[in-house]
C-alpha cells in the first residue's frame, strides 16, 4: 500500500488530463516527430519481447528472425533484466518451468544479447534456456544520455515540434514484419509548448526503424508489471489523420502477410512428408475434378 501513489494526486491528474482533451483537432498528414509518453511507451517494449521470445522464433512469426549479436536499437539504449528486486511485480527466483532465473543484459548498447525462451522453445531453436517460461521480469529500458532533469516537460521542449503520443488505440502490429499502424490520440507540440489536442489519428512506421530512431528517453520512468521505461522521443513517424483507412490496410497486410507464412509452412511440412504430398495431390485431384463436374452441371 505504501507504493501506491497518493489517491489525491491521482484523481487530479486524471481530471486534468480529461480537461485538455477536451475539442481535439487534427494535424495535415506527414513525418513528425513522435513522444510517446512513458506508460505508452511500455508498449514498445512489449512488441520487441514479443517479437524476440521462443514462441515467435521457432515458428518463424517474428521480423527480429536470427537478431542475436545484432543491432536492433539506437546505440545509446540499453535493456536490463533483474528478477530480484524487491517488491517488484515481476521478481522470482524461479520461472514457470522451475528454472533459475538470472539478472542479465538483454541489449547493450543497442545490441541484441539474448532472447526469451523457456526449455521448450530453447529446445527447438537448438539453444539453452533463458528461465522466461511465464515472461520476463522486470525489464529496465534506459538510455547512456538520459539526464535526470529530461522529465516529459524537458523532452517536449526538445521535440519542438511534433506529436506527444498519451493513447494507443487497436492493435495493427505485424508481429511478421513489424509493420506498425495503431489508432492514437494526444497533443500537438509547436516551438516545444503544446498547442492543443489531437484524436482520431494514426501513427505508422516499422518497429525495426522505430527502436533505432530512439532519440531520447525520459528521466520519467514508469513502472507496470515487467517493464520499465521513461517517455520514449522516436525522430520520426507517418501521421495520419485518415485513421479508419489506415487501420483497414494494416489489417488487410497482416492477414496476407499471416496467411502467406502458414502457406509456406504447410509447404514445408509437406515438402518433408512425400507419402502426405502424394495424399494432398490426390485430394486436390478429386476436389478440381468436382468442381469442373458441378461446372458442367
Amino acid at each position: 500500500v505504501a507504493q501506491l501513489a497518493d489517491h489525491r494526486k491521482v484523481g487530479r491528474y486524471a481530471a486534468e488530463r480529461a480537461l485538455s482533451r477536451l475539442n481535439p483537432q487534427t494535424v495535415i498528414t506527414g513525418q513528425y516527430p513522435i513522444l510517446f509518453e512513458a506508460p505508452v511507451a511500455l508498449g514498445l517494449m512489449r512488441a520487441w519481447v514479443a517479437a524476440v521470445s521462443g514462441g515467435a522464433l521457432y515458428r518463424g512469426n517474428t521480423f527480429l528472425q536470427k537478431s542475436i549479436e545484432t543491432q536492433v536499437f539506437s546505440d545509446h539504449i540499453s535493456i536490463d533484466e533483474n528478477p530480484f528486486i524487491n517488491g517488484a511485480n515481476a521478481s522470482r527466483w524461479f520461472d514457470d518451468e522451475g528454472v533459475a532465473t538470472q539478472a542479465r543484459t538483454v541489449v547493450n548498447q543497442g545490441v541484441l544479447q539474448g532472447y526469451f525462451l523457456s526449455t521448450y522453445s530453447a529446445k527447438k531453436l537448438g539453444m539453452q534456456t533463458t528461465g522466461n517460461a511465464g515472461g520476463a521480469h522486470n525489464l529496465h529500458l534506459k538510455s547512456a544520455t538520459t539526464k535526470k532533469t529530461d522529465d516529459l516537460v524537458s523532452l517536449i521542449r526538445s521535440m519542438d515540434r511534433g506529436v506527444l503520443i498519451t493513447e494507443l488505440m487497436g492493435d495493427g502490429i505485424n508481429r511478421v514484419t513489424g509493420d506498425y499502424s495503431r489508432g492514437a490520440s494526444g497533443y500537438w507540440v509547436e516551438h516545444g509548448v503544446i498547442q492543443y489536442p489531437v484524436a482520431g489519428i494514426t501513427i505508422a512506421g516499422n518497429l525495426k526503424d522505430m527502436f533505432k530512431q530512439i532519440v531520447k528517453v525520459g528521466s520519467d520512468v514508469f513502472n507496470s508489471g515487467a517493464y520499465s521505461s521513461g517517455s520514449i522521443l522516436l525522430e520520426e513517424m507517418m501521421y495520419q489523420t485518415e485513421y479508419a483507412q489506415a487501420q483497414k490496410e494494416a489489417m488487410t497486410k497482416a492477414t496476407a502477410a499471416m496467411q502467406a507464412n502458414q502457406d509456406a509452412q504447410f509447404k514445408a511440412a509437406l515438402d518433408k512428408n512425400p507419402l502426405g504430398r502424394q495424399r494432398y495431390n490426390e485430394e486436390l485431384a478429386k476436389m478440381n475434378k468436382l468442381e469442373q463436374s458441378y461446372r458442367k452441371t
